[in-house]
């Protein structure tokens, strides 16, 4: 009788206090699609030194992967943000570019859409004989507006070409990507953007640094195209009128 008494006053309050966290698990609102990941450190906000200038990183997850590499190469140089989202495809970026500039000034926005626009897409699922998510030409003209959205603020402009596409990736046709970037090429040339050939430089260490059958990378590789990110955006920096 002892033990039972002692079993049911142990048990009372360990059930209030489960039923209290269900309650609390049900009235949780559910987190929707599109809003920004604060689970990734890549998204928490940052103290800006406001003796230092500002670069803008805009792009997919990628750049969500080199950011906090990024950030920690240029301390102490330039505050470095990112848009508070995934920035998916070049339409993300028409519905989305002024709300993610912002009012604020930047020095530099270095950005890139692509592996997301040659998502191959049927009827809003992903179906590799579908078309590109983005079609070329909507793609292309998608890169003019944005483009031109880009350099009405002032800033130094690095475009970051698309990297590679492995054979098996989701969604994905290997060297599509190489057909992007030949289209991104034209709008950059054409609108004297410099280019901050991500392919290029990571292509030759695909094995040591991508996931297999996936377009993502590694730590190692993402810290690998940190260095490359930084570099151009200071020399972007340095190229960059004084305001």
């Amino acid at each position: 009788m002892k033990q039972a008494k002692l079993r049911a006053n142990f048990t009372l309050p360990a059930l209030i206090v489960l039923s209290c966290i269900a309650a609390l698990v049900q009235a949780a609102p559910e987190k929707k699609a599109g809003t920004p990941e604060s689970e990734n450190p890549a998204f928490a906000p940052i103290a800006e030194n406001p003796a230092l200038p500002r670069v803008l990183l805009i792009g997919d997850s990628i750049s969500i992967g080199y950011t906090l590499d990024v950030r920690r190469l240029l301390e102490g140089k330039a505050n470095v943000l990112r848009i508070p989202v995934n920035g998916g495809p070049t339409t993300n970026g028409m519905e989305s570019l002024e709300k993610w500039l912002g009012t604020g000034k930047w020095d530099v926005i270095h950005f890139n859409w692509g592996l997301h626009d040659i998502k191959h897409m049927k009827d809003g699922k992903i179906n590799m004989t579908g078309d590109w998510q983005v079609p070329a030409g909507m793609y292309k003209k998608n890169l003019e507006t944005l483009v031109g959205k880009l350099k009405a603020t002032g800033a130094k402009l690095v475009w970051a070409t698309t990297t590679p596409v492995p054979e098996g990736a989701d969604g994905r046709i290997k060297d599509d990507e190489v057909r992007a970037n030949a289209i991104a090429a034209e709008v950059m040339k054409a609108n004297g953007v410099a280019v901050d050939d991500l392919y290029a430089r990571v292509l030759p260490q695909l094995q040591q640094y991508q996931r297999p059958n996936n377009v993502h990378f590694t730590d190692e590789g993402y810290a690998f195209l940190a260095r490359q990110v930084a570099d151009s955006s200071l020399a972007a920096l340095k190229a960059a009128p004084k305001q």
